[in-house]
């Protein structure tokens, strides 16, 4: 079996392909990059995967890859994933997020590959959540609060459009949180634990910098998310939408003090005014009852243990 990553430089397509490659059998790992994609999650895999330089925004581009690889299965994880960035490149986000998914999509239907694809999308579609709403399920509304959201939006609907105007058969994923190793030091979980390794290592005062720490958020581990991505192209049901969540939403205050737990030095705390956003989702809590019922998944890794490992991971980069 061909499956094609996109998106596999990243932080979660990097750990999807290591869940593909560890199920052994005949799986065959395609990934796809542009010349100035950083390589660094996956370098220690380039013996074992396939990789096609491609960029999505360009039609031709991505139909001859689909027309070379002919791939079995789809994981569309590639995106401008980074809220802020929304708010300050607003059409790049919407642009590269919606016309990379139209493209492949066009590519699927013209070269007749019959291929399955999941779509990973985002809780942060659901937006304004209010209180008795939670926990979320997959028919709750839509109410996106970001650029970002709205690309997210549009994708999934953009694949639920595809699915039943043309047969693509897709799987929509709305993924919570999602943390751990590898994770970019611009998201919250990822950029405290670099702080910290600084500090531990004497390169930065011994004071982290912070935003909206009342936000709630649900996390999951990403080796545990990875793993939900490819439960659901397997066992899903073409057209549906599934959420990828723990069901248990923590404070970013609290996130941040498990981290700070695993220290042992003092660090004081302080708040940022440019970490704070234009408009803040205050809770966002899922429920992954259709997810379990459809394929069996239930998270693994405790969240303690996924925020250790990724201290551990900056301290070995710091």
């Amino acid at each position: 079996m061909r499956i094609l990553i996109t998106g596999i430089t990243g932080f979660a397509g990097s750990h999807l392909a290591e869940h593909a490659l560890s199920l052994g059998g005949d799986i065959e790992v395609v990934g796809i990059h542009r010349w100035r994609s950083r390589t660094e999650n996956i370098d220690h895999l380039v013996d074992q995967i396939t990789m096609c330089e491609c960029d999505l925004r360009d039609a031709s581009s991505v139909k001859k890859l689909i027309a070379d690889q002919m791939p079995d299965r789809i994981f569309h994880l590639a995106a401008q994933s980074y809220v802020p960035t929304s708010w300050d490149a607003p059409t790049e986000t919407l642009t590269t997020n919606i016309f990379g998914q139209l493209n492949i999509f066009e590519a699927l239907r013209e070269t007749g590959c019959g291929a399955r694809i999941q779509i990973a999308g985002s809780s942060e579609e659901y937006g304004m959540v209010y209180p008795e709403e939670t926990p979320i399920t997959e028919d709750n509304p839509l109410r996106p609060l970001s650029p970002y959201a709205v690309s997210k939006v549009a994708q999934d609907t953009l694949a639920y459009q595809y699915f039943m105007s043309y047969g693509t058969p897709v799987i929509r994923t709305r993924g919570f949180n999602h943390t751990g190793p590898r994770r970019g030091d611009v998201f919250v979980t990822s950029n405290f634990a670099l702080q910290i390794a600084l500090i531990e290592a004497g390169k930065q005062e011994p004071v982290i910098m912070v935003g909206n720490l009342d936000a709630q958020r649900d996390f999951t581990d990403v080796r545990d998310t990875v793993r939900a991505y490819w439960l659901t192209l397997e066992h899903g049901e073409p057209g549906e939408a599934y959420n990828i969540a723990s069901g248990k939403a923590w404070r970013i205050r609290e996130v941040l003090d498990m981290l700070l737990s695993h220290s042992s030095v003092e660090i004081e705390v302080q708040e940022d005014p440019e970490r704070l956003r234009p408009s803040d989702v205050p809770l966002l809590l899922g429920d992954n009852s259709r997810l379990r019922e459809a394929t069996g998944w239930q998270p693994e890794i405790p969240f303690e243990q996924t925020t250790r490992d990724l201290l551990d991971y900056w301290r070995e980069r710091v």
